[in-house]
């Protein structure tokens, strides 16, 4: 399950497992595409599962020093959201805000379910087959429009593993371990 959304690994980075010593302080849900008008208001793909939940944002970071903004509004337009963001009141302040990941506090964070995880606890799981042989790691998560595909390195090279039950059979992010089975053709 994607926390926000995905998964580039400039976001992904950190996970909670016993091998990491912290958890990430900041999630990200969406990167700043360009300015939307004149009067600052940015156009932001949407790197979440819940975009619903920019309601109840009162404050977003951006960029890597993770800078505050207070979010005066947003709204949701030709599958993007349109941000409004104190201070940002003029094309060119919008414009130097351009690439920019939109980040928000893993305190806002949408509690997870029972068997869900956040994509950057993937990243460094051990990988091993259920008849017990070591694959290697997650080195990176692919997004694509169906479904999200896992890419480990180790002693076979590259494996690409597609995020689906009947390959992705078990994820233990406290024993920062993932249980997969192999299907003909993915190796």
């Amino acid at each position: 399950m994607s926390g926000h959304q995905a998964q580039t690994p400039a976001f992904s980075q950190g996970s909670d497992v016993a091998f990491h010593p912290s958890e990430p302080q900041f999630l990200a849900v969406g990167r700043v595409l360009r300015p939307h008008g004149l009067r600052g208001e940015l156009r932001v793909e949407i790197h979440t599962d819940y975009p619903e939940r920019f309601a109840l944002y009162r404050q977003l970071y951006l960029g890597s020093a993770y800078v505050p903004y207070r979010l005066e509004g947003h709204r949701f337009h030709q599958g993007v959201v349109l941000l409004t963001l104190e201070g940002i009141d003029d094309r060119d302040k919008a414009t130097a805000l351009q690439g920019q990941w939109v980040w928000i506090a893993m305190d806002d964070a949408v509690p997870l379910e029972e068997g869900e995880y956040y994509l950057h606890q993937v990243l460094d799981l051990r990988v091993t087959t259920v008849d017990g042989e070591e694959l290697g790691w997650v080195a990176e998560i692919i997004e694509t429009g169906a479904n999200d595909v896992y890419v480990v390195h180790g002693a076979r090279g590259e494996i690409l593993l597609p995020a689906i039950p009947e390959v992705i059979v078990k994820v233990d992010v406290q024993a920062g371990k993932m249980t997969v089975r192999l299907l003909d053709g993915l190796v």
